[in-house]
């Protein structure tokens, strides 16, 4: 994990000087405040601010639903009640401020979740350091044979150490021109914004990236899950980490009927039920494509 010495040292003054308050906080993501949790070999995710806890999410609820929750015996039930019906606004009352630092296609990725206010580090205003992700060896593969955005099989022996090499010179011969056509010694020197664009997407970029906890949930869901591609998902893996310290409560409920849970066509409950009466049911007389009944299979046998 790289920290340059001014954020270190913003960290270690932050984290040295507590302010008092009379919000809402968590003990739980008092822990993780301004503390960088490494990610990959170059990035990190560090809390920045966050509003709300579980209580917040049963307040908003009460306020909206009114006599509605007086069956529910606790907070923990109630939480529980609004994810297992998909009742989203209460757990927008949470919000969450990330200062991510991670590989510029990572972050191509990250950026489709639009429901979130993002602040990324200028290349025209400042220099980016020269830091790349190359990927370990076990994280070298070959294309997946039945999924076009998927990996296969690890590469192995010269095939595996002839990519690493290629990523590696590649990415030191872009910066080295990136700061050949910026430098002003002898030279006008290229304008950044323009020399930024022989940069590799493996360079790492920073950004500040706020988002409500509904929403947070939804890029959980999806970039931890074990589809995702493993640079984004071990991001996920960390932020899922701060979460389940964050809003304990809400984040079991999360657990249990998202990242547990499947989603089922009405073509497979129909396929389920005829199983559970004992009929033979294949994929020819399923009623699902060869894909479908794939993933089928694979929420059974999970």
């Amino acid at each position: 994990m790289s920290l340059t010495s001014e954020q270190k040292a913003e960290i270690d003054a932050l984290r040295a000087n507590p302010n008092q308050t009379l919000r809402t906080v968590s003990d739980g993501m008092e822990k993780h405040l301004y503390s960088a949790i490494p990610v990959l070999d170059h990035g990190f995710v560090r809390v920045i601010d966050y509003m709300g806890d579980d209580a917040a999410i049963c307040q908003a609820a009460r306020v909206s639903y009114g006599k509605g929750t007086k069956s529910v015996q606790n907070d923990e039930g109630l939480i529980r009640y609004l994810m297992r019906h998909w009742h989203s606004t209460p757990f927008e009352m949470c919000e969450i401020k990330l200062h991510v630092k991670l590989p510029v296609f990572v972050a191509r990725q990250w950026i489709r979740h639009r429901t979130a206010n993002v602040n990324e580090y200028s290349a025209r205003y400042s220099i980016l350091d020269r830091e790349f992700y190359i990927p370990a060896p076990e994280h070298i593969n070959a294309q997946s044979v039945v999924n076009n955005q998927g990996r296969g099989d690890v590469l192995q022996g010269d095939e595996a150490k002839r990519v690493l090499e290629i990523l590696k010179a590649d990415s030191a011969r872009c910066y080295d021109n990136y700061e050949a056509m910026i430098s002003d010694d002898g030279q006008a020197g290229l304008a950044r914004e323009l020399a930024r664009m022989n940069l590799p997407a493996n360079i790492y970029t920073q950004w500040y990236w706020k988002v409500d906890l509904h929403n947070l949930l939804h890029f959980l869901r999806l970039r931890a899950d074990a589809h995702a591609q493993y640079e984004i998902r071990v991001y996920a893996d960390a932020i899922c980490n701060v979460v389940a310290d964050w809003v304990p409560a809400a984040y079991r409920a999360f657990e249990d009927y998202r990242m547990g849970a499947v989603t089922m066509s009405a073509q497979m409950m129909d396929c389920l039920r005829r199983m559970l009466k004992g009929e033979t049911v294949e994929q020819e007389n399923s009623g699902l494509s060869a894909r479908e009944w794939r993933e089928f299979q694979d929420m059974l046998s999970t």
